[in-house]
C-alpha cells in the first residue's frame, strides 16, 4: 500500500534529465508493472493509435487488454494490473476508489500529475533510480481554521459527499452556491487555495474538490449561479 487512497502498489514513470526519447520511460513502467503480483494486464492510452514500440510489444502479448479514453469506464480496471499512459488531471481524478491489483502511470505533463502524486504517494520510476513512496508524516502540520464558519461548511459538504458512491449531489452543490451568493461577506476573505487545502485534508474526492473550488473561483471572478427555487434564499447558519 502506498497511500490511504490506493490500497495497492502504485508507481509513476517520469521522464528523466538527459532523456530525449519516451521509450526508456515507457520501458520502466512496463518492467515495474510486470514485476507486480496480480492478474491480467490492461493498458490505457488516450487513443487507440499511439507512438511507442515497447507499449505495442506489450499489447501484442496474449491476454493484454487495450483501452482508450473513448467509451472508457474505470470499472474495467478492477482486479487487473493497469498501465495508464499519459493521463490528464481529469482522468487521474477518475481513478479514485478503483480496486486494481497494481497501477503504473506514465507521466506526460508534470502539471497534470502534481496533485495526484501528493494524494497517491507512488513510487517514482526515474532513470537509474526508483524513489520509494514517502513515509507518512507522524504529526500533520497545523493549519489555521478558516473564518466565518467556512471550516464547518466544508466539513458538512465533505461528510455528505462521502455518503454517496458518486460524490457530491446537486442539492448540496446548490446549497453551497446559494450560500456563496447570499453571504458574500462570509467568503470574501477565503481563497480558492485555502478551500482546496481544507477539502484535501477532509479526504474529498478530487472531482468534488475541483467542483467546490470552482464555485468559489467563479464568485471571485464576479460570476453568479442559477440554483433551484427551493434553495435560492438558503444560507448556512
Amino acid at each position: 500500500m502506498t497511500s490511504d487512497v490506493y490500497q495497492f502498489p502504485v508507481a509513476i514513470s517520469r521522464l528523466s534529465e538527459g532523456e530525449s526519447s519516451r521509450e526508456p520511460q515507457n520501458m520502466r513502467a512496463i518492467k515495474w508493472l510486470l514485476d507486480q503480483p496480480g492478474r491480467s494486464v490492461v493498458v490505457v492510452t488516450p487513443q487507440k493509435q499511439f507512438h511507442g514500440d515497447s507499449l505495442k510489444r506489450l499489447l501484442a502479448q496474449p491476454g493484454v487488454l487495450h483501452l482508450s479514453w473513448k467509451g472508457f469506464s474505470t470499472g474495467s480496471l478492477a482486479g487487473r494490473r493497469v498501465l495508464y499512459a499519459w493521463p490528464d488531471r481529469q482522468h487521474l481524478n477518475g481513478l479514485w476508489g478503483e480496486e486494481a491489483d497494481a497501477l503504473v502511470v506514465i507521466e506526460w505533463n508534470e502539471s497534470e500529475t502534481a496533485e495526484w502524486i501528493e494524494d497517491a504517494n507512488p513510487a517514482q520510476l526515474l532513470r537509474g533510480e526508483t524513489v520509494p513512496p514517502a513515509a507518512a508524516a507522524s504529526v500533520p502540520e497545523p493549519r489555521e481554521p478558516l473564518p466565518n464558519g467556512v471550516d464547518g461548511i466544508l466539513e458538512h459538504i465533505a461528510a455528505m459527499a462521502a455518503g454517496y458512491s458518486s460524490g457530491l449531489k446537486w442539492n448540496e452543490e446548490d446549497k453551497l452556491k446559494a450560500d456563496m451568493m447570499n453571504r458574500p461577506d462570509r467568503w470574501l476573505p477565503i481563497t480558492p487555495e485555502q478551500v482546496r487545502a481544507k477539502c484535501r485534508e477532509l479526504g474529498m474526492r478530487p472531482n468534488d474538490i475541483d467542483t467546490v473550488v470552482g464555485f468559489l473561483q467563479r464568485r471571485k471572478d464576479g460570476g453568479r449561479f442559477n440554483v433551484q427555487s427551493s434553495y435560492r434564499t438558503f444560507h448556512f447558519n
